[in-house]
């Protein structure tokens, strides 16, 4: 587990923005039965995280059409949490860092590590409006 202070502004990075994080399977399993879309950004320590995912889920939110609720989980930090909205994610295998989008409650779209890492953020946010504007 990491460090709270070492986490601290890779958490804020998300909440500053109105994304509500998760720290408990009741959280997330809350979160992914609301009606509507929900995205769930699985966040992370690593240089991905910080350079495309992050930027990327943010850049993505201006967009007409976005999802009704955004939350995050922590890797290597709530791992309550981040099990149980993995366990959403299925058939998808566990990665950090990693988003998906619910829509009442089922998997409508998934990113994993290998969509993230060395893309843009840019292009990763147009793959999240993408997909808002299918499912939003």
């Amino acid at each position: 587990m990491y460090p709270a202070e070492l986490v601290k502004p890779m958490r804020e990075d998300l909440t500053s923005v109105g994304f509500e994080e998760l720290h408990t399977s009741e959280a997330v399993e809350n979160a992914i039965a609301k009606e509507g879309t929900t995205l769930v950004v699985v966040n992370s320590v690593c240089g991905c995280a910080a350079a495309n995912a992050r930027p990327g889920a943010k850049t993505s939110l201006q967009n007409p059409k976005k999802p009704d609720h955004i939350v995050t989980v922590f890797a290597g930090v709530d791992k309550e949490a981040v099990d149980a909205a993995r366990a959403h994610m299925v058939p998808f295998p566990p990665s950090s860092p990693s988003m998906a989008l619910f829509k009442n409650g089922e998997l409508v779209h998934m990113l994993e590590r290998h969509h993230i890492e060395g893309r843009p953020a840019e292009l990763i946010a147009e793959n999240l409006k993408d997909a808002y504007n299918e499912h939003c």
